[in-house]
């Protein structure tokens, strides 16, 4: 059966026919910058995004290994990434400001890849509370670890 324009479909991500959708915008940015450039970084798609719809949800950038090298042709020559620095960002808005914002992510050269998806606000949220539980767990492991290695060390002393 043909939906209408501006008809929800099931799943809520609606048909595209002009009116706002949700928008998850992934980025890795260039690794070589220094922290407060890639802050800049950030925080300009963060603006735009802010400027041109709702933020939903977001994660600021986190430094993470590649799981394979990206190259990139530069006008001094290639440069492989090995690593990046990972933001993401949901938000609500129309297509039109929609093709802005990946206007926007194309031409920034601090961003060397990007992923766009058609998302949920409940996914979106969903992902940031998620996020949040894996940063908390990821600071509270190191402690545990070092009291486990401490016990496991003297037990191979004795």
């Amino acid at each position: 059966m043909a939906k209408k324009d501006g008809e929800t479909r099931e799943d809520g991500l609606g048909d595209g026919g002009g009116g706002s959708r949700v928008y998850e915008l992934g980025f890795h940015i260039d690794p070589e910058l220094p922290s407060e450039e890639v802050k800049k970084a950030y925080a300009a798609m963060r603006d735009l995004v802010g400027a041109k719809g709702a933020l939903v949800a977001e994660g600021e950038p986190v430094t993470v290994q590649l799981a394979y090298a990206l190259s990139r042709q530069e006008e001094s020559g290639r440069r492989d990434f090995t690593s990046a620095h990972f933001a993401w960002l949901a938000y609500e808005t129309s297509a039109a400001n929609h093709a802005d914002v990946l206007a926007a992510a194309k031409g920034d050269a601090r961003i060397i890849r990007f992923i766009d998806l058609v998302t949920t606000k409940d996914a979106a949220r969903h992902a940031a509370e998620l996020r949040e539980l894996s940063l908390k767990a990821q600071e509270k492991a190191p402690e545990r670890a070092d009291a486990e290695l401490d016990a496991a060390l003297e037990n191979v002393a004795v």
